[in-house]
């Protein structure tokens, strides 16, 4: 019993990493209903950003430097490029994310080369383990788990209880009718994706000491938070971090219960996304659209 709660506890903090990106995927699709393929190399990026700010200055303050680059990138990419498509065909800016995540991997690997970098944890994330019962729980895992907590925390704060948050949420439910009533729709729109960018960042900040800092660090990842949006619902922050914390605890736990040598965490993952999905194509908190014709 107590290896099972320490694998669930480990799968949390994998999660939690997962359930940023699939926050950051899921506020972009509210806002724009794009999916942004690109979300990835984003936080790739501006994680490689913070690691050239760390010659510089402390892991803080790189930190936050990082999010604030991330966040204007995300911002002018909106503004540069998504807005000129938004009212063509609906592939159109899917293609244009496609063609994004191709492009800044390149220019990741252009400036930063293809050798892996290392990528030190927060001061508060490094020590010995922590010993909660018959559990062990190390400090990295404790550390990204609660910076994960914050973030969400914070988020929701700002979505309920700011004018901005509430001026982004009526902007999601209804461009047009947002527009009516004095909210600058298209600053919002920038506003979710620097805010998006930003929620990435944090999370490749948090996995690249695990990782170790590359251009294709972010692969894996991505693939486990656009996972995580769509099992707890596209439409749905809140499901993007239930639907992402459950696979990181599934993931963990098929790859220790594994009865064969080949690594099954990928399909067992997977399979129980697809189980969800047959019996509730919205996700788990995803809300049904119902459209006159």
């Amino acid at each position: 019993m107590a290896e099972f709660i320490q694998q669930v506890a480990i799968g949390l903090a994998t999660g939690s990493i997962y359930a940023l990106l699939a926050l950051a995927i899921v506020l972009i699709y509210r806002s724009t209903e794009v999916v942004n393929f690109a979300q990835g190399e984003m936080a790739m990026l501006s994680t490689f950003i913070a690691w050239s700010f760390l010659n510089q200055f402390g892991y803080w303050q790189a930190f936050v430097l990082a999010i604030i680059a991330a966040a204007v990138l995300g911002g002018a990419l909106e503004r540069v490029l998504l807005r000129p498509v938004e009212e063509g065909p609906v592939l159109n800016p899917v293609i244009l994310t496609i063609g994004l995540f191709t492009v800044l991997n390149s220019v990741a690997l252009w400036l930063y080369g293809g050798d892996p970098k290392p990528f030190v944890a927060a001061p508060p994330f490094r020590g010995s383990a922590l010993d909660v019962g018959p559990v062990v729980i190390s400090r990295a895992n404790v550390g990204v788990f609660c910076t994960a907590v914050v973030v969400m925390i914070i988020l929701y704060a700002l979505f309920n209880y700011t004018k901005i948050g509430l001026a982004m949420r009526g902007t999601a439910l209804n461009r047009t009718a947002a527009r009516l009533v004095g909210i600058r729709a298209g600053r919002m729109l920038t506003l979710g994706w620097a805010l998006s960018a930003a929620v990435g960042a944090i999370a490749g900040m948090l996995a690249a000491p695990v990782l170790a800092l590359s251009t294709n660090m972010m692969l894996a990842v991505i693939l486990f938070a656009f996972a995580g949006a769509v099992l707890g619902g596209l439409t749905s922050p809140v499901g993007a971090i239930l639907g992402g914390l459950s696979l990181g605890v599934i993931q963990n736990l098929a790859a220790t219960y594994n009865p064969t040598s080949s690594p099954i965490d990928l399909p067992v993952a997977f399979l129980v996304i697809i189980a969800v999905l047959m019996i509730r194509p919205t996700g788990l908190l995803g809300k049904r659209t119902v459209r006159r014709v």
